[in-house]
């Protein structure tokens, strides 16, 4: 699970309509935070969204996967990948990443 500066220089980049956030380096992979919560990570040059029952089907619809981060086990992550359209266009990317936030938040609350 690497990560390329150049991938997540691009992400942020993509990001920065969205308000501060930081990448902080884990596990191979990077984690993106805004306001100190994790709301999006970032694995082998794949960007992914936190979801729940708000933001899901937006993903599904797209035809996006969810995080597996260990491709011989079944488990998932509440993470799905963002689509490519999606991560092209800064503008759409910014309102999937304020859904992905709102989910990390209402996580975070229960």
């Amino acid at each position: 699970m690497a990560v390329s500066e150049e991938y997540l220089t691009y992400v942020l980049e993509q990001l920065e309509g969205f308000g501060p956030v930081q990448a902080r380096r884990m596990f191979g992979g990077a984690g993106i935070y805004a306001q100190r919560i994790m709301f999006a990570l970032v694995a082998d040059d794949v960007l992914y969204l936190k979801v729940d029952d708000a933001n899901r089907a937006d993903f599904e619809a797209a035809g996006a996967e969810p995080f597996q981060p260990f491709p011989d086990k079944p488990a998932v992550m509440p993470y799905y990948e963002v689509p490519a359209d999606v991560l092209e266009d800064s503008s759409r990317l910014v309102e999937w990443a304020q859904k992905a936030l709102a989910a990390a938040l209402h996580k975070r609350k229960k």
